[in-house]
């Protein structure tokens, strides 16, 4: 898990099949939990300079939940969102879902302004 949080960090946005993938790289022979920076640094050096997992541009992120949003409201609620990000395509976790709603939901409302969580969510390449 903290794996992935670096290699995000670094503006990289593997799937989890590719991180799965990535950590069985760098892992050792017998997994131990624990990544060996040694071995991490050349696989990380390499992944940026050839500029891997580059993250998905705005206008795709916001036709994907145009996508969700049919009536085109600029909105989904809670229960929209849960529903989709849980039983279609690569389906998030509890975990994953809270950290998700905990950034999308508006405070004072039950819903997501999906424009508003895309530009949070943009990595600035520049």
């Amino acid at each position: 898990r903290e794996i992935g949080t670096i290699i995000r960090s670094l503006g990289c946005c593997p799937n989890e099949g590719e991180l799965h993938d990535l950590i069985a790289e760098v892992e050792e022979e017998e997994p131990t939990g624990y990544i060996r920076f040694e071995k991490f640094l050349p696989v990380m050096t390499n992944i940026l300079v050839e500029k891997r997992y580059r993250p998905i541009p705005e206008e795709i992120l916001l036709q994907a939940f145009e996508v969700l949003d049919p009536t085109k409201r600029g909105f989904l609620s809670k229960e929209e969102l849960i529903k989709y990000m849980t039983e279609e395509g690569e389906p998030f976790s509890q975990e994953e879902m809270e950290e998700m709603l905990s950034a999308a939901i508006g405070p004072e409302s039950n819903f997501i302004h999906y424009r508003d969580y895309i530009t949070m969510m943009v990595i600035d390449e520049n």
